[in-house]
C-alpha cells in the first residue's frame, strides 16, 4: 500500500489522514515494522488501539517434582588381577656369565658323566646324607646372605661325609685344614676334632669363604683359594698383574697356573649342583634322603667313655658316636666339661645316668702309645689284662707289625676298689685289724705291702687283684695288720 500526503480539499477517511507528500523511506520502515508487530488489523496513524483485555491472573503454584527416569546402571569393570612374578633369585656362582663359557661348559659336562657313571654310587650316597644336614647348613647359608650353591659344595668336598679324611690332612664335611680350622675358632687336638662336627664347622665354614670372596670380589676365586689357599691364589694373581678384587673371569686366565684339583673345583661344583637341583633328571630318581638329625645337648663333666654312657642310659652306641664324631678317642676330654649331644628326647635321662656313674668306673679304657721294644704281651702283662683282651680291643692292630708311637687301646681292669668290694669278707682272714688305705701318686702293690709289713700275695688276695693290676691314686686298698 502506498501512502501520500495532499494538499486539495476532499473528503477523507472516517478516522483516517490524507498525505499529500511522500513519506521518507525510514518513516515508512518503522510503520510498517509497527503494522507487522500489531498483527494483520488496520493501523490507523494518531487513534490509540484498543485495550486487550487479559484473564486474571492465577495465583503462583510450586512447579511439580521432575520425573525421575531411572537411567540403566553402567556395570562395574571386572578386575582381573595380574599374578606378580616370584623375583628371580640370582645365584652369583651357578648364574656367573662364565659358568657358561665354552671351556667351563665342557668341564662341568665331563664332571657330569663322571658322577653319573664312574663316581654314581659315591654320588648317590652323598645325596642320602644329605638329608641329614641339609636343614642346618640352608638356614647357616640364609643367615649369611651366600649363595644357595653351597649347599652342595660337601659333595665335592667330602660326599656329605663328616669323618671324610684326606691324603693332605684336610678333614670333615668341609675338607678344613688343620691350621685354617685352629685360625676359624675349631678345635683341633688327639681327643676332639671339631672338623668332623657339622654343626660346629659349617657356619666356620661359610664365614671363611665369605672372607675369601670379600677379599678376591670373585665367588670362582675364592673357591679356588678354599681349595688351593689365599696365598696361593694371590701370588698367582699378583704374578699375572692382576690385583683384587677380581671377576670371575680371572679365574679361566689364571686356570694353567692351578693346581689340577683347584682347576676341577668350581667345575665339579657346577656340575654337583645341577644334578642335586633335578636328579631325576640325571638318573638318580632311587635316592631317599636320610632323616635329619634331631637331639638334645647335654654337659658332661670331666671325661666318660661313649660306651660307659651308652649303657647307663641305655641308649645306642652307634647312636652317640654319629652325633658326636668330633670325639676321636671315644670318650669326651679329661679335665674339662664337654657339650655333648644326646638323641632327642634323652637329655634328662642321660644326666641322671652320668650322675650315678661313680667318677673311677666312667673310663672304660685307657691308650697307650707303643714305645721301642715293647710287644702286645708286654702292654698286656703292664696294665694287669689278657692279651686276648688287648687283641679284641685292637683288631687293626698286627702284633709282629706294631710300629713306635702307635696307639694301643687297654681296656681298663676293675679298679683295686671295685675289685675289693666283689672279693667279699670270706675271702679275708679272720684275725688281726682291718684297715683301707687311699692310694696316693706313686704307689705300688708291693710298697704298700712292705710299708705294712704283709705278705704281698695276701694283699692281693685280700683285694682280688693279680701282680699285673693297675692301680690309680684315689683308689682303696684293703689291708688286714697282723697280730701283735
Amino acid at each position: 500500500m502506498a501512502l501520500t500526503r495532499s494538499s486539495g480539499a476532499g473528503t477523507l477517511p472516517e478516522g483516517g489522514v490524507r498525505l499529500t507528500r511522500p513519506v521518507p523511506a525510514l518513516l515508512a520502515a518503522a510503520l510498517l515494522l509497527a503494522l507487522t508487530a500489531a498483527g494483520c488489523g488496520t493501523l490507523v496513524v494518531g487513534v490509540p488501539p484498543a485495550p486487550v483485555s487479559s484473564p486474571p491472573a492465577e495465583p503462583p503454584s510450586e512447579p511439580p517434582p521432575p520425573i525421575l527416569v531411572p537411567e540403566e546402571e553402567e556395570p562395574l569393570p571386572v578386575f582381573i588381577p595380574k599374578r606378580i612374578p616370584d623375583p628371580v633369585v640370582i645365584d652369583p656362582i651357578l648364574d656367573s656369565p662364565w659358568a657358561r663359557s665354552p671351556v667351563m661348559e665342557a668341564s662341568v659336562q665331563r664332571w657330569i658323566e663322571s658322577m653319573q657313571e664312574r663316581e654314581a654310587s659315591y654320588y648317590r650316597t652323598s645325596l642320602a646324607r644329605m638329608g641329614r644336614y641339609r636343614e642346618m647348613v640352608e638356614e647357616e647359608i640364609r643367615r649369611g646372605d651366600l649363595p644357595a650353591s653351597l649347599l652342595y659344595l660337601p659333595i665335592v668336598e667330602s660326599w656329605y661325609n663328616p669323618r671324610a679324611y684326606s691324603r693332605a690332612g684336610a678333614s670333615g664335611l668341609w675338607q678344613f685344614m688343620p691350621l685354617t680350622a685352629r685360625g676359624m675358632g675349631l678345635r683341633v687336638d688327639s681327643f676332639v676334632d671339631e672338623r668332623r662336627d657339622p654343626f660346629l664347622s659349617t657356619p666356620k665354614a661359610l664365614a671363611y669363604l665369605s672372607q675369601l670372596n670379600d677379599q678376591f670380589g670373585s665367588w670362582f676365586l675364592a673357591l679356588a683359594a678354599y681349595n688351593a689357599g689365599p696365598g696361593r691364589v694371590d701370588r698367582i694373581l699378583r704374578r699375572r698383574g692382576q690385583s683384587s678384587p677380581g671377576h670371575d673371569g680371572l679365574f679361566l686366565e689364571i686356570l694353567s697356573d692351578l693346581p689340577r684339583e683347584t682347576r676341577d673345583f668350581v667345575p665339579r661344583l657346577l656340575a654337583a649342583a645341577r644334578i642335586a637341583m633335578d636328579p631325576v633328571a640325571y638318573g638318580f630318581e632311587d635316592v631317599l634322603p636320610q632323616e635329619p638329625f634331631r637331639f638334645e645337648e647335654v654337659e658332661i663333666p670331666d671325661a666318660i667313655s661313649l660306651d660307659v654312657m651308652a649303657r647307663a642310659a641305655a641308649v645306642d652306641q652307634g647312636e652317640l658316636e654319629e652325633l658326636n664324631p668330633q670325639l676321636l678317642r671315644g670318650l669326651t676330654p679329661f679335665g674339662a666339661a664337654t657339650r655333648m649331644r644326646v638323641p632327642e628326647g634323652a637329655g634328662e635321662q642321660f644326666a641322671e645316668a652320668i650322675r650315678s656313674i661313680p667318677p673311677e668306673e666312667r673310663v672304660s679304657f685307657l691308650e697307650h702309645t707303643v714305645a721301642q721294644g715293647q710287644t702286645l704281651t708286654h702292654i698286656a702283662r703292664f696294665y694287669g689284662v689278657s692279651l686276648g683282651d688287648l687283641q679284641a680291643a685292637n683288631p687293626a692292630i698286627q702284633p709282629r707289625r706294631m710300629q713306635i708311637g702307635q696307639r694301643v687301646v687297654v681296656p681298663r681292669s676293675p679298679s683295686a676298689a671295685a675289685r675289693a668290694r666283689q672279693a667279699g669278707a670270706s675271702d679275708l682272714p679272720g684275725a688281726g685289724g682291718l684297715t683301707v688305705y687311699s692310694v696316693r701318686p706313686g704307689d705300688t702293690l708291693s710298697g704298700i705291702a712292705a710299708r705294712h709289713r704283709v705278705v704281698l700275695g695276701d694283699l692281693l688276695r685280700w683285694n682280688g687283684l693279680s701282680r699285673d693290676s693297675i692301680i690309680r691314686p684315689g683308689d682303696e686298698v684293703r689291708i688286714h695288720l697282723p697280730e701283735r
